[in-house]
């Protein structure tokens, strides 16, 4: 992007890190999961990126926060506004003590057209991309297409063959 908007502390973009990114519809194995991921990557002094979406986004930035561990959320509109609104006390939390980023200027609304763009970011920032949960048809899986033409990583949790969400 030609710029980045943030809020919070710049420093985080020093470490080390992982993107987590999943389902916003995931169910209760993926957010065991991502719990369990999170929490032991934040635990080494990894930081967590993610774009604060519904479900595996939120509960990923949620147990780095939890954990005493750093994370980095990228959003699909502008830093100022915090969405979805469910997530407030995760971005109050990040704005003051973690960082959120966007291409968007502030004042930008979170549109659909924002999120598959903000992805690149997601991997392009992150040393490596962690996918949870995810339908054939996802931004999951848009954000692995970017991490694969960044020659990033990409790091995969197995699912359970017959689940909708681990198609992808």
């Amino acid at each position: 992007p030609k710029k980045l908007y943030i809020l919070g502390d710049k420093q985080i973009l020093n470490n080390t890190s992982i993107a987590i990114v999943g389902s916003r519809d995931c169910d209760s194995y993926g957010t065991s999961q991502t719990r369990r991921f999170a929490s032991y990557l934040a635990q080494k002094g990894i930081t967590i990126i993610s774009g604060m979406a519904y479900g595996i986004d939120s509960r990923a930035h949620d147990t780095a926060i939890k954990n005493g561990g750093g994370t980095i959320a990228v959003l699909g509109g502008g830093v100022d506004i915090c969405y979805p609104r469910t997530n407030m006390p995760i971005y109050q939390e990040m704005c003051d003590e973690q960082l959120v980023i966007s291409e968007y200027e502030p004042g930008t609304a979170h549109i659909s057209q924002h999120f598959p763009l903000r992805n690149r970011i997601i991997s392009g920032l992150s040393d490596g991309v962690l996918l949870v949960e995810a339908a054939l048809r996802s931004g999951t899986l848009i954000t692995a297409d970017y991490a694969l033409e960044q020659g990033k990583s990409i790091y995969g949790i197995p699912g359970r063959p017959t689940d909708v969400m681990s198609r992808g």
